[in-house]
């Protein structure tokens, strides 16, 4: 950068250019998202950065928005696609009249970018600091940095929860996280385990390495820091598993019962035409 600690603020953030880094602060304000209240602030190294874009916005706005590598940031590892455009840390929005100045920064970042793909595998942005905690539906999700204890609720969870008991889980003896997004149909956060003789219930609600999420249980700026602190702990144990896509594929049986009740949501209101659409398609999928 031409001046060490330029700084270019948007709505919900301020973007301070560094000379190894872009340092981002995040307001806090009733119209903030709360996953950026959550994070605070972030620092992304230029070698973790693919590209810098700069796009029309909406309603007299442009949008300055950081590509980071695969890998490079282990929030955006645990979130794997699902976060919703508001509610990407990394997406700047500005009014029009700065376009001429945000393409000057984005000229200065993408001139500070390497190809030298070493490191690529590390997680270069850090994770939120434990310790975290959240509420999911059936049960009180916590972790410590070295420990992830689920406390089962008597209202939420399942018969077999209850039979296998509160759960503890060293970070020593897990690959990975699986999160799904609580503003989608069965979000859930899983701990996924080393040992692959342990095979897992295919449905959240019934394995005791997982806690499912509801409404106003299990919120994104909640649940997605955690995921992104444990799998940065596991990195630091041993390869990180990356989660899947798609969901584990299930009975047929269990996909006919899975719809049933996506239909009784539909029918009483609860989900949109466009959402059972999406939902019933991807439950299919599954077969």
């Amino acid at each position: 950068m031409s001046r060490m600690g330029d700084v270019l603020a948007g709505f919900h953030a301020a973007w301070e250019f560094e000379s190894d880094s872009v340092l981002i602060r995040y307001e806090r304000g009733l119209r903030t998202p709360k996953l950026f209240q959550a994070l605070g602030e972030r620092r992304v190294p230029y070698r973790a950065i693919a590209g810098a874009t700069l796009t029309p916005g909406r309603r007299g706005t442009v949008v300055l928005r950081l590509e980071l590598r695969p890998g490079a940031d282990p929030l955006l590892t645990a979130a794997a696609g699902q976060l919703k455009e508001g509610s990407d840390p990394y997406r700047l929005v500005l009014p029009a009249e700065r376009e001429t100045l945000a393409e000057y920064y984005r000229d200065e970042v993408r001139d500070r970018l390497t190809e030298d793909p070493s490191g690529a595998e590390d997680f270069l942005v850090g994770a939120p600091e434990v310790p975290l905690q959240f509420k999911a539906y059936d049960g009180k999700a916590s972790f410590d940095g070295k420990i992830v204890h689920f406390r089962w609720f008597w209202t939420g969870a399942s018969s077999a929860k209850w039979k296998a008991g509160d759960q503890s889980f060293p970070v020593s003896e897990l690959s990975g996280v699986e999160w799904r997004s609580p503003e989608l149909f069965e979000g859930h956060l899983r701990l996924l385990r080393r040992d692959a003789a342990q095979a897992q219930p295919a449905q959240a609600d019934q394995d005791p390495a997982a806690v499912v999420f509801g409404l106003g249980y299990g919120p994104v700026h909640e649940s997605l820091p955690f995921a992104a602190a444990v799998l940065e702990a596991v990195r630091r144990a041993g390869p990180v598993t990356a989660a899947p896509a798609g969901a584990p594929r299930r009975d047929p049986a269990d996909i006919a019962e899975r719809i049933r009740h996506l239909g009784e949501l539909h029918q009483a209101g609860l989900v949109t035409d466009e959402e059972f659409a999406g939902k019933k398609a991807e439950l299919l999928a599954e077969l």
